[in-house]
């Protein structure tokens, strides 16, 4: 097995946005009043705010405070298509405003910013991914949340880090073959996990995949009792040395359910403020993206979930731009293979 398939995509610095990492600064008063603002304009449009666990503390706790919800990629859906709102504001990447809208075409569905990317959605283009699956008309296409509209419509199903394993292990037992894309981290995970026939596409997150073995296992050691919460979407040889593997959601229930007081973890850091707000007893520790061959592009942060800002998501909400709009033939086949996600058991 291990089968992937190399195509040729942009570098990770081609990927990246230039002068995106930096995180938001605000001063006192500006923060309480561009917060009071996104507050009173919510309620004006009739609008509801869905938040990522990766995106700025500031919005997560907008988002909880105002009736939304912060959440991994399958409760934002989840959350979007169940909420009375006839406007969904989604704060987190692209892919995430356009399920939200394959989900609720009668809604309208905008983002703080449409230039917010994601790293495995830009390396799966529609007419590589569809021309190879072109070529494997015997395997059952399974995608990844993290990709666009386009590619969710040439699927059979979508999945998320909190489910792949499971439908992956039923499709195997209906003696399924699979075609997978496109994180090659995952679906590499997933193929050990089920001993699934799988065909992997060659795709990787820039936060996960800097994360590095070497040094991992030398904060280990300084860190013994330290338990290490790991992403599936990271390295191999990072997966190997963790202790729970899992999605975001997974890893935060990690922190508030294992006895350690030490948590080293290899996922993007926007994810500890929901684990301090749960468990502010407990010391975190970001995984290293230190070590050998590493570049730290990313330092354990997405670039364009950093884009996300109070300031750009009170301009979106009283201007109602930057709205997701979604070709309503394709929209028609995306929302197949996400239904039959949502609707797994």
């Amino acid at each position: 097995m291990n089968n992937v398939k190399t195509i040729p995509v942009q570098s990770t610095a081609e990927l990246l946005a230039p002068g995106s990492i930096d995180a938001p600064t605000y001063s006192v008063k500006e923060k309480a009043a561009l917060s009071e603002k996104i507050k009173r304009l919510l309620k004006e449009q009739d609008a509801v705010l869905v938040a990522h666990y990766y995106v700025d503390g500031e919005i997560q706790i907008l988002a909880e405070e105002t009736g939304g919800t912060v959440a991994d990629s399958l409760e934002m859906a989840r959350f979007g298509s169940q909420h009375p709102a006839s406007t969904l504001v989604v704060a987190g990447v692209r892919f995430m405003g356009e399920t939200a809208k394959i989900l609720n075409p009668e809604k309208t569905v905008i983002m703080p910013t449409l230039e917010a990317e994601c790293s495995l959605d830009i390396s799966a283009p529609i007419d590589k991914f569809s021309a190879y699956c072109d070529q494997h008309p015997d395997r059952t296409v399974v995608v990844y949340a993290n990709t666009s509209a386009a590619v969710k419509a040439r699927a059979d199903w979508v999945v998320t880090s909190s489910n792949a394993v499971a439908i992956v292990t039923h499709l195997h037992a209906q003696g399924e073959k699979i075609l997978w894309a496109p994180d090659k981290h995952l679906g590499r995970y997933i193929e050990q996990q089920t001993g699934a026939d799988m065909l992997i596409w060659d795709g990787a997150c820039v936060v996960h995949e800097a994360f590095k073995a070497d040094a991992l296992e030398n904060l280990k050691k300084h860190n013994p009792q330290a338990a290490v919460l790991v992403h599936p979407e990271s390295p191999e040889d990072v997966i190997a040395q963790a202790d729970v593997v899992g999605s975001t959601t997974r890893l935060i229930k990690a922190v508030t359910e294992l006895p350690n007081k030490q948590f080293i973890v290899a996922t993007d850091n926007g994810i500890f403020h929901k684990m301090k707000s749960m468990a502010g007893d407990k010391q975190l520790i970001e995984a290293p993206t230190a070590g050998v061959g590493a570049t730290c592009e990313s330092c354990a942060h997405c670039p364009w979930m950093a884009m996300n800002s109070l300031r750009n998501l009170a301009d979106t909400l009283e201007q109602m731009k930057n709205e997701i709009v979604i070709d309503e033939d394709i929209r028609i086949k995306a929302i197949q293979p996400l239904e039959r996600m949502l609707s797994f058991k």
